[in-house]
């Protein structure tokens, strides 16, 4: 896996403040795209185990609340095991929230067994394609109004999709 960049205290994505990964490379691409360098999978720096520990240890600082996983296309990183281990060392190790930005939806992700294993371990995800013409710049934490912000915890508690209002 490759990442374009980390936020250590990150304040625009997601509540509090949080450690941003975004990574690289997405087969989306959606027209209007805010991150169109990070569609390419070799963008940016590789992803490697002194990256990770360091990253997590952003995690473990007081100050973080939790963490965002963007891109690029977080569920496109499944070539490899490295956002899998990532996202679940982080679960085990402090227990925060995870919120994981996608252009595929919910629906989708849960029918692919190697997206569903790195959904088990996201609190919220914002799912849906980037559509320019539902663009809203009012929106708090998503792009275009056809994109919803999910409680992965409560969906799946419930068996259906339960959306967060904010």
């Amino acid at each position: 896996m490759n990442y374009a960049k980390i936020r250590k205290f990150d304040v625009s994505n997601g509540p509090g403040i949080r450690a941003t990964l975004f990574v690289s490379g997405c087969t989306n691409g959606c027209n209007g795209c805010f991150n169109k360098e990070l569609q390419d999978f070799n963008y940016g720096n590789k992803w490697t185990k002194e990256v990770e520990d360091e990253f997590v240890n952003q995690v473990k600082n007081s100050n973080i609340v939790g963490v965002n996983i963007l891109g690029g296309e977080p569920m496109d990183q499944i070539k490899d095991e490295s956002l899998l281990k990532l996202l679940k060392r982080i679960k085990e190790e402090t227990q925060k929230s995870i919120w994981l930005w996608s252009g595929y939806i919910y629906e989708d992700i849960i029918t692919c067994d190697k997206k569903s294993q790195i959904l088990s371990y996201v609190d919220v995800l914002i799912d849906g394609r980037f559509e320019e013409d539902k663009r809203n710049i009012s929106l708090k934490y998503r792009g275009s109004s056809n994109q919803r912000i999910i409680d992965i915890v409560k969906s799946n508690e419930n068996n259906r999709v339960i959306e967060i209002e904010i």
